[in-house]
């Protein structure tokens, strides 16, 4: 029997405010527990929570990024249930009137010739108060409740049930992710539970329309974790229900040591919440100016950012693609280019070379120890034909490591290449009469007679042409070499 699994998506987005979404209490991250707890997140008597207007903007600017519907009027709601780290003994949320309603993000799955685009389509994201934790064996015996994080600032972004692979689960939530931080509403720092995602799986007989019960994934902060946790889930329902077996809702964790999920509860319904307009928030009121004024300072999308590349630059689509698939890079090598560069050399390197040590280093660019104006000296070099591709790659590891500028390294190394086809016949026939014992023994069938080829290697150095190493190869071998110029780079 062939099966089908549906996977839907909710994220949490802890907004970047500097206080939280009802107080005027702090946000920074790494706070001694409870110290950014003021008396509305501890609920205190008498207490009245006061909407953070850049939260709401936040979500404004969610909104116009996927294309969705902005609600005019929103309303908050008390979520009710008891959990140890929610004082109020209520969680403020929104439930019937969500600030951002239906819109879509579009992925792409897969590389190469096996890729494939999909739309995802976003059902809300909605404004709400984040909870605090429990932090057990704090004391031995003890558990202790840290309400530092109660009221942070977050936006749940809920998805259709469109996805049908781990792999569609993690392409759209590794877009989602690159968007909230490209369009400034999120740090994406997932270690810090500033984007958690929650992964609502069910599994159904290919050919039938309807959905199977589902298990809800709780706060996968890692995209690794994410598809172990999914192709896992989605064994253990198939073996389930091929035994005979009945899959119960419910909410489960994911255990990275084993690589299996647990039933942790059963899952909860909307009306188990009791949900109910909150009584000490107005409903929220939001024009065609407010949006208006968000839209101004909308930053260029990567979509538009990647068609743009194609036109302006003549990139290839897999370039522009890969280049707009962070804001930071995109930046990069707008920078790299606009300080001169060849614009398809520029993304060849920072595609390639910067990539590759930026990966194996561990680092994001915004680290990188070259910066665009320097690489786009020593693309500069390779344009004007002062060093060859491999002599700047030799350039481009020196500069990494801290070595000096590009003309500083090209001289000390001796990277430059002579072009001038009659400067190289020159150094050829030098080499040539300073070696002719060693030449004729060569000439004879004496392999050997080069060590290590030691003076093809310092034809190269001395002529800073790499293809002028093949020239006198067939040279001294005896045959008859292309012109010396079908040789220069």
């Amino acid at each position: 029997m062939e099966w089908e699994v549906v996977i839907g998506l909710e994220t949490h987005v802890q907004l970047q405010t500097q206080s939280k979404i009802f107080s005027g209490a702090s946000t920074a991250f790494g706070a001694e527990p409870n110290t950014q707890a003021c008396v509305v997140s501890l609920a205190m008597p008498g207490v009245l929570p006061v909407l953070n207007k850049q939260a709401v903007q936040c979500a404004i600017r969610f909104g116009l990024a996927i294309d969705a519907e902005i609600a005019n009027r929103s309303v908050f709601a008390r979520k009710n249930y008891f959990y140890p780290d929610l004082p109020k003994g209520y969680h403020i949320s929104q439930y019937e009137l969500p600030v951002v309603g239906k819109g879509h993000i579009n992925i792409q799955v897969g590389s190469g010739e096996q890729a494939y685009e999909k739309n995802i389509r976003i059902t809300r994201a909605h404004l709400e108060e984040d909870a605090g934790k429990s932090v057990h064996g704090a004391q031995q015996g003890m558990s202790g409740i840290d309400l530092t994080r109660a009221g942070t600032p977050l936006l749940e972004i809920v998805t259709e049930p469109d996805m049908r692979s781990a792999a569609e689960a993690v392409a759209y939530a590794k877009k989602l992710h690159e968007l909230v931080q490209w369009i400034g509403i999120c740090d994406g720092n997932m270690q810090e539970g500033s984007f958690r995602c929650d992964v609502n799986v069910s599994v159904r007989r290919k050919g039938e329309e309807k959905l199977g019960t589902r298990r809800e994934i709780k706060n996968l902060n890692s995209f690794k974790f994410m598809q172990q946790a999914i192709e896992y889930e989605t064994r253990w329902q198939i073996e389930t229900l091929e035994d005979g077996g009945k899959i119960q809702q419910a909410t489960v964790l994911f255990n990275p040591d084993t690589g299996e999920t647990r039933a942790m509860r059963s899952k909860e319904e909307a009306n188990d919440y009791r949900y109910f307009p909150d009584p000490d928030l107005l409903p929220l009121a939001i024009s065609a100016d407010d949006i208006d004024a968000v839209k101004q300072h909308m930053p260029e999308l990567p979509e538009a950012m990647k068609q743009r590349f194609q036109s302006q630059y003549a990139l290839p689509d897999y370039d522009a693609n890969m280049l707009t698939s962070s804001r930071a890079v995109a930046d990069y090598f707008v920078a790299v280019v606009a300080a001169g560069a060849d614009a398809k050399l520029a993304s060849n390197w920072v595609m390639g070379n910067v990539a590759a040590k930026l990966n194996l280093e561990e680092k994001s660019i915004a680290a990188s120890p070259i910066n665009p104006t320097q690489l786009a000296e020593l693309i500069k070099r390779i344009q004007d034909g002062t060093i060859s591709n491999n002599a700047a790659k030799q350039v481009f590891e020196a500069m990494w490591n801290g070595e000096g500028e590009v003309d500083s390294i090209i001289e000390a190394k001796g990277l430059k290449q002579v072009a001038d086809s009659g400067a190289i016949e020159a150094i050829v026939d030098e080499v040539l009469a300073a070696n002719d014992a060693m030449i004729q023994e060569y000439k004879s069938g004496k392999d050997k007679a080069f060590k290590d080829d030691q003076l093809f290697d310092e034809i190269t150095r001395l002529s800073g042409q790499p293809g002028v190493r093949d020239f006198f190869r067939r040279y001294v071998e005896g045959s008859e070499p292309l012109p010396l110029k079908e040789y220069l780079s």
